[in-house]
């Protein structure tokens, strides 16, 4: 594949990111998404960010895979796989510019969620009831989004918070999720090919960025402003999602 030094740029800093999202600060999983799409071809962005997705999630669980909401997550699981089934049909039916308006809209509307969810977080223990519909529509949701954009982040957030997870258990059950679910949406992927030889000789390379990311992830949790850090992630993902989308 051959790329020019600025898309190697955005591709190696979404690589970086992708790492860092996995074990410290979640919220750069979106803007990893921007900058893939920014830098490739809307369907081959979502295909070649996939596997390097799966590989930063085994850090993920190297950190945290002992803590983890089981209950929860084989309530979750049914409804993603309709929602990854929707995703799948709909993938095989746009063209790559459609696909790339399509993930600017997603990723909009998942930064308003995350900002609804940041302002609403005091309350949503007492507005979002613990029933099925609720997790019916989270899992649909994650699924879709997660199959054509690679971005149900918010999604999930959303919904770990809601259910009252305590912090380890929330990261934990995170974790888990999306290692299973993006390895389940592997075989889609490649079916509808999205995932190349070209597109994994790429992920190869972009390891050398996302390992350090993921290494360096509780580090800088620890000791960067969480609420500055957060901003600066958000207004990146909204300019690239308007680039994606103009």
């Amino acid at each position: 594949m051959e790329l020019t030094a600025w898309q190697w740029t955005l591709l190696s800093l979404g690589a970086f990111f992708t790492g860092l999202s996995k074990t410290g600060i979640a919220g750069l999983g979106v803007l990893s998404v921007a900058l893939f799409a920014n830098a490739l071809p809307a369907r081959a962005s979502t295909g070649a960010l996939l596997p390097l997705l799966l590989c930063a999630d085994l850090f993920g669980l190297a950190f945290f895979r002992k803590h983890a909401s089981w209950s929860h997550l084989w309530k979750l699981f049914p409804w993603v796989i309709l929602g990854v089934a929707a995703g799948y049909f709909t993938l095989g039916k746009i063209s790559s510019a459609q696909m790339q308006r399509l993930i600017g809209g997603i990723l909009l509307a998942m930064v308003a969620l995350h900002l609804w969810r940041k302002r609403q977080a005091d309350q949503l223990d007492a507005h979002l009831p613990h029933a099925w519909w609720f997790t019916a529509l989270t899992g649909m949701l994650a699924g879709f989004t997660t199959m054509v954009a690679n971005a149900a982040g918010p999604v999930m957030s959303l919904y770990l918070l809601a259910i009252g997870l305590p912090k380890l258990v929330f990261i934990g059950t995170g974790a888990w999720f999306f290692m299973l679910v993006n390895s389940f949406k592997v075989p889609f992927s490649m079916q509808l090919g999205l995932i190349t030889s070209g597109s994994l000789l790429m992920d190869a390379e972009l390891l050398i960025p996302m390992i350090p990311g993921a290494l360096l992830g509780p580090v800088i949790l620890r000791r960067i402003n969480q609420t500055w850090f957060e901003s600066m992630v958000l207004a990146l993902t909204v300019l690239a999602s308007l680039r994606l989308l103009l």
